[in-house]
């Protein structure tokens, strides 16, 4: 097995083998011999990684161990001392954790800027992007709540988060006419419940991060959708969202010249899936609200990424055409409890993975949240309770999705092939070739609690995904190494 990491910031960084076991739920294979003995990993138990120098090394295939990454301040000499302090940032806020289970990690330190490593050429349809569902949905555990308080938006966006999700309604309810003495707003809301940040300050945040240093070759995904429409007529609602992106952060205030046919400003708002060198820096719109485009220029043509159809909580998916991309959804929120957790995983991992034969295009996008009362509220189904690898307790959305992320980058080829009865066999019949083909996840995912289980594991995983399963002349890709 190999290994390579790569530090991409701009400090020394310390990789140290800890036998602490990994947080997902993962069969390890250890190597056992005849005299009952195991065999011990000969892997260093540190290792220094400077920067932009890729460490590679073999590992044993038995390898149990993690490797837990953090900063090694410059005042600290011996980099052997097991009383390092962490330093401020990213990394000082935590430490970050490599499970090396049969394959080659890539793994870039600086999440915030994973997208400047992928070819301008990609479409967003060829791409893993990490997403948050209820962006904004601090308040109202364990109703409403669907992100930690600590995982503020700018978290998200360094940490890897690449599409969100926003839900927004109108403060102070409007009647079936805006009353010109009175000053609406946009704040962000999960069904009846406030979530207290304005729209502009959203901008604002997204503005900044898009202009900073790291985030500036990234792009994001923002799916906008209405929560009040049982009291907002959909046009008021659909010319104060308008009205806020063209004064907010990112804007482009009251000229017209500032962009390209209907993209302006920060914003890509054309209604097709764009390529990545077109929307660097820029924030693609997913409109889930508009009506009929009225008040937009190009009408629905200038809402950017609109859907034809969206069924409420269709347990089998659906899919619908965009400009010659098929896009799949899962969007199945509605389970009956948590006992229905096993089968949720299985629908939405199933999205993520395109079919074989597919000709054209295609774009998944997966919620893996879902909520119903009273047995599947969002933070059981995302993080689960009590111990269930004691067998005390039910196993969240986030572990189980993990794991299997782990199992598919593994290059386990008896688990493409779940009817086998005796994988070993199977393994030994396929080509060595076959054995070894890398998995080929794409798509857009929305996570509840996406940082847990702790650690924050479940991005990095995520954002591996985009430098597999990559074949010459396909998803834009002309490198076979990208």
């Amino acid at each position: 097995m190999i290994i390579t990491i790569r530090n991409l910031t701009t400090d020394i960084i310390v990789a140290q083998a800890s036998s602490s076991p990994s947080k997902f739920n993962v069969n390890r294979r250890t190597k056992h011999h005849g005299n009952g003995s195991t065999e011990k990993s000969s892997f260093p138990t540190e290792i220094t990684l400077h920067t932009s120098v890729d460490v590679v090394m073999e590992l044993p295939k038995g390898f149990q161990h993690e490797l837990n990454l953090q900063h090694i301040p410059d005042t600290v000499q011996d980099l052997s001392s097991s009383t390092m302090t962490e330093t401020q940032g990213l990394l000082g806020r935590n430490k970050w954790h490599i499970h090396p289970e049969g394959f080659k990690v890539r793994f870039s330190m600086m999440l915030g800027s994973f997208l400047s490593e992928m070819p301008d050429r990609l479409p967003l349809s060829s791409l893993a992007l990490p997403g948050t569902h209820d962006t904004m949905a601090f308040h109202g555990w364990p109703i409403s709540q669907c992100q930690s308080p600590a995982s503020p938006l700018s978290t998200q966006l360094l940490g890897g988060i690449r599409v969100l999700d926003i839900r927004l309604a109108v403060i102070p309810p409007p009647t079936p006419i805006l009353k010109p003495d009175i000053k609406y707003e946009l704040i962000a809301y999960h069904g009846l419940w406030p979530q207290k940040t304005p729209f502009t300050i959203i901008l604002k945040d997204i503005h900044a991060f898009l202009n900073s240093p790291i985030g500036m070759k990234e792009t994001i995904v923002m799916s906008i959708k209405q929560e009040d429409f049982v009291v907002t007529p959909a046009r008021i609602f659909s010319k104060l969202v308008r009205e806020t992106i063209v004064h907010g952060a990112g804007g482009w205030g009251d000229s017209e010249s500032t962009g390209h046919g209907v993209n302006k400003g920060m914003w890509f708002l054309e209604n097709r899936i764009p390529r990545l060198g077109e929307v660097r820096g820029k924030v693609v719109m997913l409109s889930r609200f508009g009506g009929d485009g009225h008040g937009w220029e190009g009408g629905l043509e200038g809402l950017g990424i609109h859907p034809t159809t969206w069924p409420d909580s269709e347990k089998k998916g659906f899919q619908w055409e965009l400009k010659g991309t098929l896009v799949r959804t899962h969007d199945w929120y509605g389970i009956p409890s948590f006992l229905s957790i096993p089968e949720k995983v299985k629908l939405g991992t199933e999205n993520l993975i395109p079919p074989p034969d597919l000709k054209k295009p295609l774009l998944p996008i997966t919620y893996f949240s879902a909520a119903s009362f009273p047995l599947a509220f969002p933070p059981t189904v995302a993080k689960g309770f009590g111990w269930p690898k004691w067998g005390l307790g039910v196993e969240g959305v986030n572990s189980k999705l993990g794991a299997w992320l782990l199992d598919q980058l593994g290059g386990d080829a008896g688990a493409a092939y779940p009817k086998a009865t005796n994988k070993d066999i199977l393994l030994e019949k396929r080509p060595q070739g076959e054995q070894q083909a890398e998995p080929r996840i794409r798509g857009w995912t929305f996570l509840d609690y996406y940082s847990e289980p702790e650690g924050g594991d479940l991005v990095p995983l995520l954002i591996e995904c985009n430098f597999r399963g990559r074949k010459e002349g396909e998803e834009g890709c002309q490198d076979p190494n990208l």
